[in-house]
């Protein structure tokens, strides 16, 4: 059950970011930066202001970024190949 503790975090960063993504309204070269506010934000709420926690939020960014990136590229290729048949 840890490891859902674990996960949890970058999970919901995850589908913040998809959401600001689809909205439009900001660009995509944004997301990233959004994404470490986010992240670093979250995880100093969590576990106070220390260096660890800084750490910590990148990681939560980092994998919310690989997360969106690779839904979009997913769902790009299935675009792609019903196109194409």
């Amino acid at each position: 059950m840890e490891i859902m503790m674990d996960f949890t975090p970058y999970i919901g960063l995850a589908v913040v970011l998809y959401a600001i993504r689809q909205t439009r309204r900001v660009s995509n070269r944004f997301i990233p930066i959004i994404a470490v506010l986010l992240g670093i934000g979250f995880s100093l709420w969590e576990n106070g202001l220390n260096p660890d926690a800084v750490i910590t939020g990148l990681k939560y960014a980092l994998l919310g970024i690989g997360t969106v990136a690779g839904i979009k590229y997913f769902l790009e290729k299935k675009e792609k190949d019903t196109v194409q048949k």
